[in-house]
């Protein structure tokens, strides 16, 4: 089975651009936590290096890197970036997601955390 987490080309671009302004990092350190009423919260992070178990995905020379104990909920993921108005933030279109919370924080997948 292969397992996939990609970026946009909107996601690619800030995660670059937040890199460079920092002045460190390798990407984006994307996971998952128990958290919520449904069980389950994305938790994003910069990545300043690869840790033991850790894997990663490339799109448009940006660096992903998650911890194969957390592919199972996020296999197939797409990250984008997307600014409505004043607002600005990642969006997670998650192929695993069989329900979430009323308040969009916390969601369920078909792989039980």
């Amino acid at each position: 089975m292969t397992m996939t987490i990609t970026l946009t080309e909107s996601a690619a671009q800030q995660i670059h651009q937040s890199l460079a302004k920092r002045g460190k990092g390798i990407g984006l350190r994307f996971g998952t936590k128990t958290s919520g009423c449904s069980g389950l919260a994305y938790v994003v992070d910069y990545a300043d290096d690869v840790r033991e178990g850790e894997v990663t995905f490339e799109t448009g020379g940006t660096l992903v890197v998650v911890h194969q104990d957390h592919l199972p909920f996020l296999n197939g993921t797409v990250i984008d970036y997307q600014r409505t108005g004043l607002n600005a933030s990642f969006k997670f279109n998650n192929p695993n997601v069989t329900d979430s919370c009323g308040c969009g924080e916390s969601f369920t997948t078909r792989t039980a955390a």
